[in-house]
């Protein structure tokens, strides 16, 4: 049984060797920079804050931009749980809004918004 073990043990080693070998040679596919960008942006939070835009006066606005909603537009953003997903959908919304010349996005006008 023992010799059988090292015997797998080998044959790992060998296989890992070629794969370093293979990935020594070659550079990274598109693909994998994509991924690792996509892992990175959702386990890095976002930290970085600005202060308000002037104009922007009462009441929560849109992560990231001066147009302002509702604490439900809010709290729905809050439940999508893929920050550049969230993102696309806050960008999408303010975009959609600044188009129509909406003074605060509510739930009716977010769910028409966000909709892809």
């Amino acid at each position: 049984m023992d010799q059988s073990v090292a015997e797998r043990l080998q044959a790992l080693e060998a296989r890992l060797a070629r794969i370093e070998a293979l990935l020594e040679r070659s550079a990274p596919d598109a693909w994998v920079t994509e991924y690792v960008s996509l892992r990175l942006q959702q386990l890095v939070p976002e930290t970085c804050e600005h202060p308000p835009a002037p104009g922007v006066v009462g009441g929560p606005v849109l992560p990231g931009t001066s147009v302002r909603c509702t604490e439900d537009v809010i709290h729905r953003l809050g439940r999508i749980p893929i920050p550049f997903v969230r993102q696309m959908v806050t960008q999408r919304v303010a975009e959609a809004a600044r188009a129509e010349g909406a003074p605060v996005v509510d739930v009716a006008f977010f769910e028409r918004a966000a909709t892809f």
